[in-house]
């Protein structure tokens, strides 16, 4: 039996090749890319048996990128690598599409035993969360949010339009006519009462399309 191919999704390159060489003695990793978008693409056309994923990319964040990717390939296995060390989004990811949670400053014997662990059908979670999320699990689970919810497309505007995108790059990248992301923006502005573009901004933040550096 050949070894596991993985694909890496890490904007930092300095990072994604460190991890490349860390993984390569046991395992086939087939691709690295910067980009959520690129992360779907490849995934799709490569087949890896576990995605390595960053949440924080451009383009397409890795939210987004990975809840696309496992609603195409249920069978791929998804492990979040970080810096972000918010329980309750490990506990989000963890809910619905991520079989690992791992942070950057993980030792790298650590990562190799995650990727070991999914690959085995199991679920990994870095220690230095385990307890918290255990301690989130046992409280009640907490109400969703009353009102309006953004569509997986009206997410992907918003997070071009707060990396500084305009509304015809955006287009562009979306393949979609400009007014489509005109009309999206508006929308957006509308439902969630944002009087211009720095409340965009921060509401994109919120919701967690991006990061606020």
């Amino acid at each position: 039996m050949g070894k596991a191919r993985i694909l890496l999704a890490d904007d930092h390159t300095l990072v994604a090749e460190a991890i490349k060489r860390l993984l390569e003695p046991e395992f086939d990793v087939v691709a690295v890319v910067a980009d959520g978008r690129s992360l779907v693409r490849e995934a799709l056309a490569l087949k890896p048996d576990v995605a390595l994923v960053d949440l924080n990319m451009p383009m397409l964040n890795g939210f987004d990128a990975s809840e696309q990717l496992k609603s195409a390939n249920p069978n791929i296995k998804i492990i979040v690598l970080t810096m972000n060390e918010d329980a309750e989004i490990a506990a989000e990811t963890l809910r619905t599409w991520a079989s690992g949670f791992l942070l950057k400053k993980s030792a790298g014997s650590e990562l190799v035993k995650a990727v070991r662990e999914v690959l085995h059908g199991g679920k990994y979670i870095t220690p230095a969360l385990q307890e918290i999320l255990g301690e989130l699990s046992a409280r009640e689970p907490r109400s969703t949010e009353i009102g309006r919810v953004l569509t997986p497309r009206q997410r992907e505007v918003l997070q071009l339009l707060a990396e500084g995108h305009t509304m015809k790059e955006a287009a562009a990248i979306l393949n979609v006519a400009t007014r489509t992301v005109a009309f999206h923006k508006y929308r957006i502005m509308q439902d969630f009462s944002l009087a211009n573009n720095s409340e965009l901004l921060r509401f994109a933040i919120k919701q967690r399309v991006i990061e606020q550096h």
